[in-house]
């Protein structure tokens, strides 16, 4: 039952780090038996510098795509069933380009990027995947072209910068190493950020879960101290914010409306202990506060 807690992580964090390059869309609905598409993504008509800093997942984001990850690894009858929604996709797009009779561009239509933590020898033989190592990194199988469809076998990928947003998507030792590398990405990089926040999320969200498979405790674990230090990290910004109001207040109570003169000498006051600032903008006059504490 952990399974939906992934998919809707996964789903999360592929919307994220793909909306700047283009039209997101999760749970698409498909033509006849109701079906969902996990991820459909139209790339935006504006090249974008942000698909380089995806690496991998930035190039199959050059063309329009459907994801769809997986937690376990994909079977024959699923990956069947994501090629079957592809297809329906196709058709329906070809009966809208007939009834504007415009021409379709191969290019347009979308592609199937199939995202597995694991893949067989066996399930790509059976479909006849090749790996093109010509052009692409190990671990990316394509069908043939007419089909349209990739698997990514997301364990056989190198470790290299340029998979880690795909590696994320991992699961055991694989995703462990893709979160330790993520983690010491430099603090201000906002894909950094944004990805920590949705893994914090899922932690949460299977830590309410009583039946918990081993891996799924091994990520708890994994993340507790992160998520512990962003507890921290908001608490002591809290409390900085808090202290902060106090003295503006104190300020606006004992000299009224907070120019620039008394806006110069807020960080300076900040620097001191709570006890002691507000002591001396209780007792100090404006003239003594800013002879003070004016940078």
């Amino acid at each position: 039952m952990t399974r939906f807690p992934h998919d809707q992580f996964a789903k999360d964090y592929l919307k994220e780090l793909l909306t700047p390059l283009g039209q997101v869309e999760t749970s698409r609905n498909v033509a006849g038996e109701v079906r969902e598409i996990d991820v459909w993504f139209t790339p935006s008509s504006t090249p974008t510098t942000e698909a380089q800093a995806l690496g991998l997942l930035g190039r199959f984001a050059t063309t329009p795509a459907i994801f769809e990850p997986f937690r376990n690894a994909v079977t024959s009858s699923q990956i069947r069933s994501c090629m079957s929604k592809l297809f329906d996709v196709q058709a329906d797009i070809e009966r809208q380009a007939k009834r504007e009779s415009t021409r379709i561009n191969e290019s347009n239509l979308p592609k199937l990027w199939i995202l597995t933590p694991t893949g067989s020898p066996l399930l790509l033989d059976e479909f006849r995947a090749i790996c093109d190592r010509e052009n692409w990194l190990p671990g990316v199988y394509f069908l043939g072209d007419g089909l349209k469809t990739a698997i990514v076998a997301i364990h056989q990928l190198p470790l290299t910068p340029e998979t880690l947003w795909l590696r994320i998507l991992g699961k055991g030792k694989v995703q462990k190493q893709a979160i330790d590398e993520l983690t010491a990405l430099p603090a201000d990089n906002p894909l950094r950020a944004n990805a920590l926040e949705l893994l914090y999320n899922l932690r949460v969200i299977l830590e309410t879960n009583q039946n918990l498979e081993p891996e799924d405790r091994e990520l708890i674990m994994e993340l507790s101290p992160l998520y512990l230090e962003r507890l921290d990290t908001a608490l002591q910004s809290g409390i900085q914010q808090g202290e902060r109001l106090v003295v503006e207040n104190l300020l606006r109570i004992r000299f009224g409306n907070l120019d620039d003169e008394l806006k110069a000498i807020i960080e300076p006051l900040l620097k001191l202990p709570p006890e002691e600032f507000t002591r001396l903008l209780l007792q100090l006059s404006r003239d003594e506060l800013l002879a003070r504490f004016s940078r």
